[in-house]
């Protein structure tokens, strides 16, 4: 046990950040396991009253973020993993969210993860070194329609988190963005704030609707096993795709958007920039 990781886990108490808990849990880890509702974790704290310990956090709270934060550490004497995970789900056309919906999201997918990596880096130093997974989305390299918001979000962290990554490298604190392909983790369901629809957007919306279809995604514990072996890497690299089709869908993304370079590499040069 002497070796055993403390890991603090936001968005913990269901889908991919209650996969990531149990699978640490089960590899003989300590986890501090951050939820806004952490009814869902008793099951889970009942079963390893030791080395579980949920924490009731609202990352859209900075300062509850930074006492949050200091309460984990002291659980189990600093923090070796920390998981940036907590996320939502704003679903609908741009021109259909309002400021309320539009802010309290990005309040969320963005700021508060942000808070939260404030708050953890001075751990991470103090023990000499530390991995903070910055969890972003296989679509945070471009947008679309009814997701846009989300991947907006998620985009705006995978920037600030190479930024960070560039850092905070020097104090031996490895950042890596983990771009998690599409799970059945309650997303789009609990974790779903819907627009108002605008008629005029019918089609677009029937459209991509039949485009999601009723695949049935995997289960999020399918993942954890992946996230498990990145912690345990060396020298983790600073961005990793979870998920074969997701892999092969981000690649395809990359290939069109340089073909539509090229396409109009002409005009681009048209300017001295």
């Amino acid at each position: 046990m002497a070796d055993a990781r403390v890991w603090l886990i936001t968005g913990a108490s269901r889908g991919l950040g209650r996969a990531f808990a149990e699978a640490a849990l089960a590899g003989g880890d300590r986890v501090v396991a951050a939820a806004r509702d952490v009814g869902p974790l008793e099951e889970l704290a009942g079963k390893y009253p030791e080395r579980l310990v949920p924490l009731a956090l609202d990352v859209a709270d900075r300062r509850g973020v930074f006492e949050g934060v200091e309460r984990a550490a002291a659980a189990f004497g600093g923090l070796d993993v920390v998981v940036n995970n907590a996320g939502a789900m704003l679903y609908g056309m741009v021109e259909e969210a309002t400021e309320e919906q539009i802010r309290a999201h990005m309040d969320v997918n963005f700021f508060g993860a942000v808070w939260v990596a404030q708050a953890v880096l001075p751990h991470l130093r103090a023990r000499g070194g530390g991995r903070l997974l910055q969890v972003t989305s296989m679509g945070s390299g471009g947008g679309m329609a009814t997701v846009g918001l989300y991947g907006a979000g998620k985009a705006a962290l995978d920037s600030v988190s190479e930024a960070l990554a560039m850092e905070v490298e020097g104090f031996g604190v490895k950042v890596t963005v983990v771009q998690m392909g599409g799970y059945e983790t309650g997303l789009f369901t609990a974790g779903t704030t819907a627009t108002e629809p605008l008629a005029r957007y019918r089609p677009l919306r029937t459209e991509m609707e039949a485009m999601w279809g009723d695949a049935v995604a995997p289960g999020p514990d399918t993942a954890a096993p992946t996230v498990m072996e990145l912690v345990a890497l060396p020298d983790p690299p600073r961005r990793l795709i979870v998920g074969s089709q997701s892999f092969d869908h981000v690649l395809q993304m990359d290939r069109e958007r340089t073909e539509l370079y090229r396409s109009w590499e002409h005009l681009s040069r048209t300017a001295p920039g």
